[in-house]
């Protein structure tokens, strides 16, 4: 399993290895989720919640994406195929290999 850094600041897949934004990741990989979301960098916002498996960061994702887009989305199905999922290109799969660019 990759851990939080390399799973939220991953963007691609070679083969069987995650691509990690190294210097995304050492920018910003200590920052809470909300403080991911509150900076705008929504997708590695979801992908933390998503990693945490927490209901209550999803809930904050969402609730800071709705305010910031003006959207109404609805933080209820967190599901391998709910619409937050492709909205953000985030999946949980499994990876055990990670490639820092």
């Amino acid at each position: 399993m990759l851990s939080r850094g390399d799973f939220i600041f991953t963007i691609g897949y070679d083969g069987p290895a995650a691509v990690i934004d190294g210097q995304a990741k050492r920018r910003y990989g200590s920052l809470s989720t909300k403080e991911l979301a509150e900076k705008g960098f929504f997708r590695a916002a979801y992908a933390s919640a998503v990693w945490s498996k927490d209901p209550k960061d999803l809930e904050t994702v969402v609730e800071v994406y709705n305010r910031i887009s003006g959207s109404s989305l609805s933080p209820d199905s967190s599901t391998h195929n709910s619409a937050l999922n492709r909205l953000f290109g985030v999946f949980p799969i499994e990876v055990n290999r990670s490639i820092i660019l």
